[in-house]
């Protein structure tokens, strides 16, 4: 009897020693991860008096009261927020149409349709970005604010359809069949049963195409023309020197991704 305990006994010491283990570097990880954003909310109140802020000199909360003052880096984050707004709009309409008619129904080109959404999501910036550009230059096409919004429109549209797709094949069709038994017509079986269950896939889409469009560097530069967006500015701050408006700007950026993720959450475990 004592035999059989003992391994058991050193089995068990080894799994909770493991999970110990596992946990010390799950927050090892994640400490490792937010380290970068912590040193860009830390030097947002940098008493700095350089044009570098590299090196801590201080606290203050100037930078905050004086966020504005540089005009040029203010048009550079209204441009991105615009342009995330705009392009998340038009991507969440066609990528939900795109997605539900791909999750729900079986028509000629459909597997060419899930290649070509793949392809967009697998492809390298890079590649993308120089594409747009030489699509603009052989068509004589301005770059600027425009062929920056749709080139943002462009490359969220996969991962949007690819969210409404997951959500959408998943659904139970009896219950679209009961509303059209009650008299339902199309666009009212839509509005009120289909739009409600893919929902959640839906709104991730649209939030993740308004993340990948704020902060996209490569594909911007290459089509961007003369309009300058945060993410360009940043770049070019570098180097001059960046302001600490900068890290304010991105932590106030960093803080409103941390509210909505919030928000989202404690709407999903109060619907549970």
């Amino acid at each position: 009897m004592t035999a059989t305990l003992v391994p058991r006994r050193r089995a068990r010491r080894r799994a909770a020693s493991s999970g110990r283990l596992l946990h010390v570097y799950t927050v090892l990880l994640i400490a490792w991860l937010l380290l970068p954003i912590a040193v860009m909310i830390l030097f947002g109140f940098n008493d700095t008096h350089s044009r570098q802020n590299y090196r801590w000199e201080g606290f203050t909360l100037r930078w905050y009261r004086h966020l504005f003052d540089k005009p040029d880096l203010t048009t550079a984050l209204v441009n991105s927020v615009t342009i995330a707004l705009l392009s998340t709009a038009v991507t969440t309409v066609l990528g939900t149409a795109a997605g539900l008619a791909l999750g729900r129904h079986r028509f000629r080109g459909r597997g060419a349709a899930n290649l070509v959404l793949l392809m967009a999501i697998c492809c390298p910036e890079v590649v993308m970005g120089a594409a747009l550009l030489s699509m603009c230059v052989t068509f004589n096409l301005p770059r600027g604010y425009p062929t920056i919004l749709a080139a943002h429109v462009m490359f969220s549209i996969a991962f949007v359809a690819v969210t409404v797709r997951a959500r959408a094949a998943g659904l139970d069709p009896a219950v679209e069949e009961a509303a059209e038994d009650l008299g339902a017509g199309p666009w009212t079986r839509f509005r009120l049963v289909t739009l409600p269950m893919i929902m959640p896939g839906v709104v991730s889409g649209a939030l993740l195409a308004f993340v990948l469009s704020i902060d996209d560097f490569v594909i911007t530069g290459f089509t961007g023309g003369a309009t300058v967006t945060f993410p360009l500015w940043v770049y070019g701050s570098t180097r001059t020197g960046m302001p600490p408006q900068v890290n304010v700007m991105g932590t106030l950026i960093f803080a409103v991704g941390v509210l909505v993720a919030v928000v989202s959450a404690r709407r999903n475990v109060l619907r549970r």
